[in-house]
């Protein structure tokens, strides 16, 4: 256990330095969202493009991972949902709320941490919770919130949907390098060198850049936002790793999706919420939790993972 704690001790210390940096005012939002956008558009489109073009497109796809994760996903998901409703919460709001409790910070996180500490046996699975958190679990929320205000589903609301997937730069990351790893083309060397340096500014910038973030939310709500962290935190896993053993998912790939499940809550979930105008504190108030929590529970799960 202490092992693997100072093993993600570094990625949590890089997550504080860039939270010390935007409390002191040394980093300013206005940095803080270039550094992202350097982050999201180059640097860990880099490390995706690398990781996907170096897989077995025959070994990636495992339908009972696929179908493990959207149940144990979706078990919380209905959960917190309908927790949610029984509570008072509209249904836009109560779907929100589901969002948070089981969307990870797998792209600036899980991905840098799980590769390194699990080793690249970690890269198919953690691309694969990554896909379908921004495939299906994405388009969900957008289309439930979209019905909710606007009485239907149709092509005005499918449109941006799309539109948004196209143009996620860490999807035609993914998709090109599983494209290249399909056609087994050779990657020249300049361009394997350029994509490692590339890729090797996205954990620190990631990281980096998360701490910062987190330096700019407020901190309120803190009673719903602990439920949600607890749900995200421990809930979530633990589901996946039920629905894990239920679908008979191999072991190794099982223990990645649990630790993948395990992440903190993700910031493009507040951007969601601000976007719509949900739950924006609580929303908010979770990440920040989350993350802090997460420097005592996710190296816990990540011990348990060679146990089984």
């Amino acid at each position: 256990m202490l092992a693997i704690f100072l093993k993600t001790l570094p990625f949590f210390a890089l997550i504080g330095t860039g939270w010390l940096a935007g409390r002191l005012r040394l980093f300013s939002a206005e940095a803080t969202a270039a550094l992202t956008n350097f982050v999201f558009y180059f640097a860990l489109s880099a490390m995706l493009f690398g990781f996907a073009a170096r897989l077995d497109l025959g070994a990636l796809f495992d339908l009972r991972f696929v179908l493990a994760y959207l149940a144990g996903s979706l078990a919380v998901w209905a959960v917190v949902f309908a927790v949610a409703r029984s509570r008072g919460s509209g249904a836009a709001e109560a779907a929100m709320l589901a969002h948070t409790g089981m969307i990870g910070n797998t792209g600036f996180l899980g991905v840098p941490m799980l590769v390194v500490i699990l080793g690249e046996v970690a890269i198919g699975p953690v691309l694969m919770v990554l896909t379908l958190d921004m495939l299906v679990f994405s388009t969900l929320i957008t289309l439930i919130i979209a019905a909710v205000r606007h009485g239907r589903i149709g092509p005005s609301t499918l449109r941006p949907v799309l539109r948004g997937i196209v143009a996620n730069p860490m999807i035609v990351a993914m998709l090109a390098g599983l494209a290249w790893a399909g056609l087994d083309l050779p990657l020249p060397a300049p361009a394997a060198e350029f994509l490692s340096l590339l890729g090797a500014a996205a954990t620190p910038g990631a990281l980096f850049a998360i701490g910062a973030s987190l330096a700019l939310r407020p901190a309120r709500r803190v009673g719903p936002a602990l439920a949600l962290s607890g749900v995200k935190l421990v809930l979530h896993p633990l589901a996946v790793g039920l629905a894990a053993l239920a679908f008979a998912v191999d072991p190794v790939a099982a223990g990645v999706m649990v630790a993948a499940a395990a992440l903190p809550v993700a910031g493009n979930v507040y951007i969601l919420a601000h976007h719509f105008g949900i739950a924006e504190e609580r929303v908010s108030a979770a990440i920040l939790i989350s993350t802090a929590l997460s420097v005592a529970t996710l190296p816990f799960v990540i011990h348990l993972i060679p146990k089984g």
